[in-house]
């Protein structure tokens, strides 16, 4: 099982940015794939971008150009660098770890607020 923490969400004003992390305790980090997922209220929860264990990106259209997601095999981190945030963005983010064999692992979310 691994464990997720994420961090670095807050209130932030439209257009501006965030960085948020996510740290993994886990002996073995780079056979997951990394997810960050959001939920707003009254929404379903939204794959929002993902990291595969060799690196290859892969985003939900929204959010293309404005976010970028990296991951630190020797840290244990993965971050969302969120850029030119809109309200429409507010939501509680999740970092999740998946391996097809292993299972997938969620952390207990971090919000942003975007808004005026």
């Amino acid at each position: 099982q691994v464990q997720i923490v994420e961090s670095g969400g807050g209130l932030v004003q439209p257009g501006g940015s965030l960085r948020l992390s996510c740290a993994a305790s886990v002996r073995i980090f780079n056979i997951y794939a990394m997810n960050w997922y959001r939920q707003a209220p009254g929404k379903q929860r939204e794959l929002v971008a993902g990291i595969s264990s060799g690196g290859n990106k892969n985003y939900v259209d929204s959010v293309k150009g404005r976010f970028t997601i990296s991951r630190d095999n020797a840290k244990r981190m993965v971050y969302l660098q969120l850029n030119n945030l809109k309200p429409e963005d507010t939501a509680v983010y999740y970092c999740k770890a998946r391996n097809g064999v292993l299972g997938d692992s969620w952390g207990q979310g971090t919000q942003v607020t975007v808004s005026s």
